[in-house]
């Protein structure tokens, strides 16, 4: 099972430049790295990124991630994986283009 995290195109290119993240605005803010599930992006993405041109999507292993990675209650009671250490290019086991057709993100083949 893979987790996903969604950048905006500048968030990406400053992790790619700088090899490691603590991610987005809000991520800092809440002091983790906020990752969602397949069944958990699609809703993340309209929520966080509605109508948002340039997104990209990475996926992640979460059995690589270790014990910084915890898995808690969010929207719902339902639980998201929370990353508690800096997300890093070696943690990325592919990255690939959220394109917006219309008013509809096109997720990668697989992911939802």
């Amino acid at each position: 099972m893979m987790i996903y995290k969604i950048f905006r195109a500048d968030e990406w290119a400053v992790f790619e430049a700088a090899g490691e993240t603590l991610g987005a605005p809000i991520d800092l803010a809440d002091g983790y790295v906020h990752i969602s599930t397949g069944t958990q992006v699609a809703e993340t993405v309209d929520k966080y990124f509605n109508k948002v041109e340039g997104l990209w999507i990475l996926a992640l292993e979460p059995d690589t991630l270790g014990e910084a990675l915890k898995w808690e209650p969010s929207r719902g009671g339902d639980l998201f994986p929370h990353l508690y250490r800096a997300l890093r290019m070696e943690d990325i086991v592919w990255v690939k283009p959220l394109p917006l057709e219309g008013d509809a993100h096109v997720f990668p083949a697989g992911v939802l």
